[in-house]
């Protein structure tokens, strides 16, 4: 009676959810919806942003192309209903290790260093969700300054606290 419940409350809140491949407690669509969240804070994902995106979905989580364009798609649509950021890392928290955590907070950071800025937008929500996946500021921020230092070239931060 209770799960007969909740499918009916789920089809009233998010009637689409029954067209998506991934579902809401699929990790990699709540880590996918934070990326997309990350490289839409500035206006439209660049071409860099939008090609860094697809490898990382790509190698980190071992989809081909097209499973990849499915992730994203679903994921573009729960971001967009989304309200805040807990509905996501929530789901993270559940389902990876601290490791898994930080290699969704570097996946971050390689989309907001893709464009060669960080905007204090960005280097907000990394913190924030950095903060609700249970990353220490330290890890955070060596985190940051690992994938800097791998993109190469100058690297303009706009962000203050660094």
């Amino acid at each position: 009676m209770l799960d007969g419940l909740r499918q009916f409350i789920s089809e009233i809140v998010a009637p689409h959810a029954q067209d998506r491949a991934f579902g809401d407690s699929d990790y990699r669509l709540a880590a996918t919806a934070l990326l997309i969240h990350v490289i839409s804070l500035d206006g439209q994902p660049t071409e860099a942003e939008q090609r860094k995106l697809h490898s990382l979905i790509e190698s980190h989580f071992g989809l081909d192309r097209g499973t990849a364009d499915r992730l994203i798609a679903d994921a573009t649509q729960v971001e967009g209903e989304a309200v805040d950021l807990y509905h996501f890392t929530s789901v993270i928290m559940r389902s990876l290790d601290e490791e898994g955590r930080k290699r969704i907070v570097q996946m971050m950071w390689e989309l907001v260093y893709a464009d060669g800025q960080v905007t204090e937008f960005e280097d907000n929500v990394v913190w924030r969700a950095s903060d609700l996946l249970g990353i220490s500021q330290r890890d955070r921020i060596d985190l940051k300054h690992a994938v800097a230092e791998r993109t190469g070239g100058p690297v303009t931060d706009k962000a203050i606290g660094g």
